[in-house]
């Protein structure tokens, strides 16, 4: 019994000694409408929100973390959605990238198509697909995984609707969990994009907006 309590109490002193990620006196934190917190004007949950973000797997507060810090119990939840869907989806990588950037594209979100594009090069998604998609066009000779995600994600994001044989192909192909995991992907991103869009979020310096007007 003493050895328990003694194992119970070096646990306890192991998990309150545990080092938290410093505050960083410059967040480099953007926005627009949103003036850019500093440091200085966090309170507790918001700096709750900001060691939860640079401790986990994003390690960065770019995107909609300056506007969320708003709301930095409901954005400490988001990020957590974001973390898994980013990280730890069933969807395979380049697939959630490609839905991503449709997602982006259909609501005309620069920044967040930049930083995907990027993503979706790099987990080896074809450049003349991301090229169809920025243009609003189909894409040419997509593999047969994604052809699926294309139609479903592409019918969900532009009618709010998915047809019977586009959701029989994914579910098919992925199963249920996954399909899921990909509703979850258009809907997070649906999200972030509103936060970026209202903020009017500025892009990083150097950075020129890569999606033209399709009308």
């Amino acid at each position: 019994m003493r050895l328990r309590f003694l194992l119970v109490g070096m646990l306890a002193l192991a998990a309150g000694t545990t080092a938290q990620t410093p505050i960083p006196a410059d967040l480099h934190l953007r926005g627009d409408r949103f003036k850019p917190l500093t440091a200085g004007e966090l309170t507790p949950e918001q700096k709750t929100l900001v060691e939860h973000l640079l401790s986990g797997e994003r390690g960065t507060l770019s995107g909609p973390f300056n506007v969320l810090l708003r709301s930095p119990e409901m954005g400490d939840r988001a990020q957590q959605l974001g973390a898994y869907i980013r990280f730890h989806t069933t969807v395979p990588k380049k697939l959630n990238e490609f839905a991503i950037l449709i997602t982006a594209r259909a609501l005309n979100v620069q920044y967040e198509w930049a930083a995907h594009h990027k993503n979706a090069l790099q987990a080896g998604l074809s450049p003349a697909i991301i090229d169809a998609v920025a243009m609003g066009k189909r894409p040419p000779s997509m593999q047969p995984d994604e052809e699926v995600v294309y139609n479903f994600t592409s019918e969900l994001v532009n009618t709010r609707q998915v047809s019977d044989s586009a959701f029989r192909a994914a579910v098919d192909k992925f199963g249920e969990r996954t399909v899921v995991d990909l509703i979850a992907t258009i809907g997070y991103y649906h999200f972030v994009s509103m936060l970026l869009n209202v903020d009017r979020y500025p892009m990083p310096e150097g950075v020129q907006p890569e999606l033209k007007p399709l009308h």
